[in-house]
């Protein structure tokens, strides 16, 4: 694996572990170059598939895309990248693939902001913003109160 740091590709395994019952290998690691360590995680991909946009657009599903809105609604919050990871594994697991194995942003959208409800109402709200394009301060206001 190419380090982070120097960019070299030889480290050694310092520690692994099984995390979210087993579904995926975390990886501590130290490279042999630098003598910097890094984590890295291991897991299965999920089916391919294909996410339906609002403007009828078909896209290759991008976990990386749901990672990233995910860590823009977190930044500068308590959270983990394990609680992400964890967040990322449950919205996968409840995507509702339809018989062409496509789901809308619709429903991703839905399941992202229910998995950062329990994780932290901030994100949750910052999230909620973005993906409902709030356009006025009551919008804010009224989604906060539902959190109450």
């Amino acid at each position: 694996m190419k380090c982070p740091f120097c960019g070299k590709d030889q480290d050694k395994v310092i520690e692994s572990r099984t995390t979210n019952d087993g579904e995926i290998i975390r990886r501590r690691r130290e490279c042999e170059q630098c003598g910097e360590r890094f984590t890295s995680y291991e897991r299965i991909e999920p089916r391919a598939a294909f996410v339906i946009k609002k403007d009828g657009r078909r896209e290759p599903y991008d976990r990386d895309k749901i990672k990233r809105g995910l860590l823009k609604a977190v930044e500068k919050r308590p959270i983990s990248m394990e609680k992400i990871e964890q967040v990322l594994q449950n919205i996968e697991h409840k995507i509702p693939y339809n018989n062409e194995n496509e789901v809308s942003t619709d429903q991703v959208g839905l399941l992202v902001m229910e998995e950062l409800e329990k994780l932290d109402p901030v994100a949750y709200v910052r999230f909620a913003s973005v993906y409902r394009e709030f356009k006025t301060v009551n919008e804010f206001v009224e989604e906060i109160k539902t959190l109450k």
